[in-house]
């Protein structure tokens, strides 16, 4: 069997949830790994058959998308070259974790393909929504086509969504407490979070950086480059996690029973979503950093709780399921 896996290169939680089911997948066949867009810093161990430039916003440093940044990579006709020359008949199944070229790709070929990704769960009506945009959820639907979907999110809100992909390492990883917190908000400047955290002289932050190359401290605000054995130490070992809306790192931060605290990207729809859902399991949300920021950090250093999940070990099985039934005989 021959198989194709595309991966969203936007963020690190796609390719971080990769690592997890790639080893899965070749344990089917022989696998393909394909990577689209441009603002991941963690990477696969296995090489890539396929590198393209995709479709990706860039983080800005005020909360949301940098929109001029984001214009300026825009690459349209490169996008449509890639979509009519990749070669997708060879291939027995093809997996998409909301990477746009193949599936656009297949659309074109008439090629089916099945999403495995935290995006796809927002084809289902039950899953949590703030007020409706309509250019969100256009997004959602015509960004990465597919015919068939597997999705994962907080909860199970219809019978094709699954709880999140908690990674090995993580599952496996020895927690304690050692009283910092852990801080991932990319769209935000260093400068902006250092001077709101190290207000709090008592705590120690750990904030990760994709504008930083080297590690350094200023007092009680230590700033690191984002490296993914460094962040799950960090994340293992904290109190608790401040973090954007993203899925797969809060994710993980409650399945190690950490306190979290999400501010979702201002504009970004899929992140106020990931809020919403988030909030309904008790995870305290703030909108944006603003004048009452620091009395919502005191408060949630003083009174934030772990919050009782249960993400039980079915990667394995899910992707079982997939193969036997979406593959081409």
């Amino acid at each position: 069997m021959k198989i194709l896996y595309a991966i969203q290169g936007t963020g690190n939680g796609h390719i971080s949830r990769a690592r997890e089911i790639v080893p899965l997948l070749q344990q089917y066949g022989e696998l393909d790994l394909l990577v689209s867009g441009t603002q991941a810093e963690v990477s696969l161990s296995q090489p890539l058959k396929y590198r393209f430039h995709g479709f990706s916003f860039v983080f800005g440093t005020k909360g949301g998308v940098d929109n001029w940044a984001t214009f300026k990579i825009m690459n349209l006709p490169q996008l449509w070259r890639d979509m009519h020359s990749l070669p997708l008949s060879q291939y027995d199944l093809v997996i998409n974790d909301f990477e746009p070229v193949s599936a656009w790709a297949c659309r074109l070929q008439k090629i089916p393909s099945v999403s495995l990704s935290h995006q796809c769960s927002f084809v289902s009506p039950n899953t949590p929504r703030p007020a409706k945009w309509n250019y969100a959820e256009w997004l959602f639907k015509y960004y990465s086509p597919t015919t068939h979907h597997i999705g994962f999110h907080f909860e199970r809100y219809a019978d094709f969504i699954h709880t999140p992909v908690i990674r090995s390492e993580i599952r496996n990883m020895e927690t304690s407490n050692k009283g910092h917190y852990t801080v991932y908000l990319p769209a935000y400047d260093d400068k902006i979070l250092f001077k709101h955290l190290s207000r709090a002289k008592d705590v120690e932050w750990h904030i990760f950086s994709k504008r930083q190359k080297t590690p350094h401290r200023e007092g009680n605000v230590y700033i690191f480059p984002v490296n993914n054995q460094e962040f799950n130490n960090s994340l293992a070992s904290c109190e608790g996690l401040l973090t954007g809306g993203g899925f797969e790192g809060p994710a993980e931060a409650l399945f190690l029973q950490k306190k979290v605290l999400m501010i979702p990207m201002t504009g970004q729809y899929e992140q106020r979503c990931n809020a919403l859902s988030a909030s309904k399991l008790g995870v305290p949300v703030i909108n944006e950093i603003d004048e009452h920021f620091d009395t919502q950090i005191d408060d949630w250093l003083k009174n934030g709780k772990i919050i009782p999940v249960n993400f039980p070990d079915e990667t394995a099985r899910i992707v079982d399921d997939m193969v036997k039934k979406y593959a081409r005989q």
